[in-house]
């Protein structure tokens, strides 16, 4: 789950099959108990909306990593510390161990996912005309335009300017990265 749309998805699968939900959130749903009938009627339901059930401990660790990352940049927080240091006390490992799992299982670095998705967002906000590259900037912990640019450039190829011309060609949704 990656949107709120989706959470309201999965969450109305669990209320159709009766189960009451203890927590909801990206990526997770906690419940009191289930069944194992109930859990297979719940991944058919879940695989025909274009969701599926986590069950390998790695693909678990890679996905609460994503979350983590896409909560960070999507509420903008300011931290105080290393984003690898937030990180890890957030998932509750050493880094160098959630980073190696993330790069053998994803293909890349949690940097490059964490810049992708920051470059995705900042797509986002240029669709939305409401703010100009400074604020931009600004609400994504860059550290100056220039870094945003020079960081937009390497990723999509255009500038942020040239971007904001062919607008919707470029926009991925953030579960298709």
């Amino acid at each position: 789950m990656v949107c709120s749309r989706c959470t309201e998805a999965v969450e109305s699968i669990f209320i159709g099959q009766g189960i009451a939900i203890k927590n909801i959130q990206l990526g997770e749903v906690i419940v009191d108990e289930i069944t194992d009938l109930q859990i297979l009627s719940i991944e058919s339901e879940l695989n025909q909306k274009g969701f599926e059930i986590l069950k390998e401990k790695n693909s678990v660790l890679i996905q609460k990593i994503k979350n983590v990352i896409i909560d960070h940049i999507e509420f903008s927080n300011k931290l105080k510390e290393r984003f690898s240091v937030f990180l890890s006390k957030k998932i509750g490992y050493d880094y160098s161990y959630i980073s190696r799992i993330f790069s053998s299982n994803t293909g890349y670095t949690i940097e490059k996912y964490f810049s992708m998705q920051r470059i995705e967002k900042t797509k986002e906000l240029i669709n939305y005309d409401e703010l100009n590259l400074s604020e931009i900037a600004y609400k994504l912990n860059y550290s100056s335009v220039a870094h945003l640019s020079k960081q937009f450039k390497q990723v999509t190829g255009m500038s942020p300017s040239e971007f904001k011309k062919h607008q919707n060609s470029q926009r991925k949704g953030i579960d298709q990265i």
